[in-house]
């Protein structure tokens, strides 16, 4: 099998699994409790929060963690709104926001706010000047992601921010597909709140971070101790955050390195796909897009029968965001970018590299990629 789906999640590397074990077994003691077991893993906690602040150039009491992008997703959003409306009930986000801001922007819908999704661009790009005019007094927050996880396509995310600047208006941005490929400064940029998970950089699953920054008030969603600064309630997952900055270390030492060998891999991909002469079509921008997800049209096909054919020739590939997996739902990404009507929607894969892939098994992926659509579009 050849992986190609690391946008939906990645494998632990194997040092951070042994590293992970040790603490699971030495550091067992209450990171709240006073004597020197709860100590000894408040240090081992502190380390990671200090990391992953210093990551973004946030403060170490800006971090909350989290179970993982969709928890800090619901903190972030629905306890923003909550806090805050007193100075008004409207909140801006994108119709292509994955579906861990689209169920909470429902839900607060039936609380009485007032929402606006905003359309995208065929290039899969939310244009600054319709946040522009959808801005008004009531708005209290704007949630723009920083990479759609389908396309891989980057968001004006410097310009909104830098639109907000004087506005009452607080900045959430979903971060999860960017932290560790991207640079991220939210003090530069300018970013209230962003969520970041672990197992999108080969990290452990069920943790994440939500940075809130010290001038955003948000209100709590649950309730119980008063960990994690009386916002996220809870023991905390010592051994899940420390496999988080684990990861973000590794991820972030070899931040360029990484990026340069994705570009490479995203382009041998993309020729193998093309000597072999087939039909095909990148959907949104290459322009903006980072280079681990490729979100590919294949006419004259259907997405569900081209996923079981490609598995079946040992591809794993996916139809868009992991939660819609095993359903034949059309993407509301590729939607909002196309339209409902047109045939796109229903015949594209999304591809996304990562640490299981090098030059051999991308151009092998291509060219079994290749022996699906002409066997479906009875090619010879």
């Amino acid at each position: 099998m050849i992986y190609l789906d690391h946008a939906a999640t990645t494998p632990v590397h194997d040092e951070i699994i042994d590293e992970m074990y040790q603490v699971e077994r030495e550091v067992f003691g209450n990171p709240s409790s006073l004597h020197a077991f709860g100590r000894k893993a408040k240090a081992y906690l502190n380390r990671a929060r200090q990391f992953l602040a210093e990551s973004i150039n946030a403060n170490e009491n800006e971090i909350i963690f989290t179970s993982g992008g969709t928890e800090a997703n619901n903190l972030a959003v629905i306890g923003t709104a909550l806090r805050n409306q007193h100075r008004g009930n409207h909140i801006i986000t994108s119709a292509q926001e994955h579906h861990a801001i689209i169920h909470i922007m429902n839900y607060l819908q039936k609380l009485g706010f007032h929402v606006t999704y905003l359309r995208v661009n065929e290039d899969g790009r939310v244009d600054v000047n319709d946040v522009k005019r959808a801005l008004t007094n009531q708005t209290i927050l704007v949630s723009i992601m920083t990479v759609n996880n389908e396309t891989g396509v980057k968001q004006p995310i410097e310009e909104i921010a830098e639109l907000l600047q004087d506005h009452q208006a607080y900045f959430h941005t979903d971060a999860v597909q960017a932290y560790s490929l991207l640079d991220i400064d939210v003090k530069k940029t300018g970013i209230d709140l962003l969520t970041a998970s672990a197992h999108k950089l080969n990290g452990p699953k069920g943790i994440g971070f939500l940075y809130v920054s010290e001038n955003t008030p948000i209100q709590q969603i649950q309730f119980g101790g008063l960990q994690e600064r009386k916002k996220r309630p809870g023991t905390e997952n010592v051994v899940g955050a420390y496999g988080f900055y684990l990861a973000a270390k590794k991820a972030l030492e070899n931040r360029k390195a990484n990026f340069a060998r994705y570009v490479r891999l995203n382009r041998l991909f993309l020729q193998t796909l093309e000597d072999e002469t087939i039909e095909f079509s990148v959907n949104g921008s290459r322009e903006h897009a980072i280079p681990t997800i490729l979100n590919i049209s294949f006419p004259g096909t259907r997405t569900d029968v081209m996923l079981t054919n490609l598995d079946l020739e040992g591809v794993a590939a996916s139809s868009g965001s992991a939660c819609t997996a095993g359903t034949l739902e059309p993407s509301h990404v590729l939607e909002a970018m196309y339209g409902k009507r047109d045939e796109r929607i229903h015949n594209s894969v999304r591809f996304s590299f990562g640490s299981l892939n090098d030059e051999e098994n991308v151009v092998e992926a291509a060219k079994r990629i290749a022996i699906v659509v002409k066997r479906l579009t009875k090619q010879d």
